[in-house]
């Protein structure tokens, strides 16, 4: 198998075949595979009418590799995870499959009965809302964020605006300001979180984003980018705000909802029927502030293991 880098001129052959399985995951996404290309290490692999895409992140023991994307008989999808599971022994690493959706999980343990082991990964867990409810946040269970919402209105000199070419460069450099704020450079996770920013940044209309931000007093203070990533789901790659700013954050996802997705906003129409806000990374603090706007449900993710690798590690 070759692999070798994605490159923005992947764009439109990669999400032609990811548009085949209407996938809404975050991994099934062409501009989270791009950005988070050199964090992760990633490369992708073409073969017929499927994908499939290799990671190792500096740290982790074994590369990974993400269910193949595309269309085509059992007999060639078969094929294609033998050739990556062949590839994975010649480079000396057992063989890892990571955020592998239930149906998928399905599929595998059809073609290889017994030559799997799964484990759910919650850290990885996608979090799917009502795009109705994050839009309208109607009812007792959204009344603290209308609270802050209101409270953050209440600041004079406050105006929202659409993210394009005037205005991009001022998103950067609230990032950076960000970043230097809550300590980008002594936590590898953020550093790696803003050197995807900056990519999706740098690369916002090559990859036909969308985006908002927030001012107070002519300061940028918050801003969001997002794309339609399938025919029903809005996934939010990016949300920035100053958190000693009450309200900022929910605001921006409010405003940016509301300026983007509202097809009628007297008949409550919307051009999404859900949003994906991504997973958490295990991070008890990001997993509260996800679980307070009430996901409709979790688009569960597995690891995969060959079970041959566990029988191994046995003493008989």
């Amino acid at each position: 198998m070759e692999f070798r880098e994605i490159t923005l001129e992947d764009r439109d052959w990669m999400r032609q075949l990811l548009g085949y399985s209407d996938n809404r995951a975050t991994e099934f996404n062409f501009t989270v595979l791009f950005i988070w290309r050199k964090i992760m290490n990633s490369r992708v692999c073409k073969a017929d009418d499927f994908f499939v895409v290799k990671f190792h992140p500096q740290g982790a023991p074994d590369p990974m590799y993400i269910f193949p994307a595309g269309r085509g008989t059992e007999q060639q999808l078969k094929h294609l995870i033998q050739e990556c599971m062949a590839d994975a022994q010649a480079s000396g690493h057992p063989f890892r499959m990571a955020s592998v959706q239930q149906e998928q999980k399905e599929v595998l343990e059809s073609l290889f009965p017994d030559k799997f082991s799964f484990e759910p990964v919650r850290n990885s867990f996608d979090y799917i809302y009502s795009a109705q409810d994050l839009t309208f946040l109607r009812g007792k269970k959204f009344q603290s964020k209308r609270n802050f919402i209101s409270r953050f209105r209440r600041n004079e000199g406050w105006s929202y605006e659409v993210v394009g070419k005037g205005n991009l460069h001022e998103c950067m450099e609230m990032s950076l300001k960000w970043c230097a704020k809550y300590g980008c450079g002594k936590d590898p996770s953020m550093q790696s979180e803003h050197c995807s920013v900056k990519n999706a940044l740098d690369n916002f209309h090559e990859l036909e984003l969308q985006g908002g931000l927030l001012r107070l007093n002519g300061e940028v203070v918050a801003f969001t980018i997002a794309e339609k990533t399938n025919s029903d789901t809005l996934l939010v790659h990016i949300e920035k705000a100053y958190a000693d700013i009450v309200g900022a954050y929910p605001a921006i996802a409010n405003e940016f909802l509301r300026s983007s997705v509202v097809v009628d906003q007297a008949a409550g129409e919307l051009s999404v029927r859900y949003i994906n806000r991504e997973d958490d990374a295990g991070d008890e603090g990001l997993r509260e502030a996800k679980m307070q706007y009430h996901p409709l449900f979790f688009l569960e993710k597995y690891s995969v293991k060959e079970f041959i690798e566990m029988m191994d590690t046995y003493v008989y």
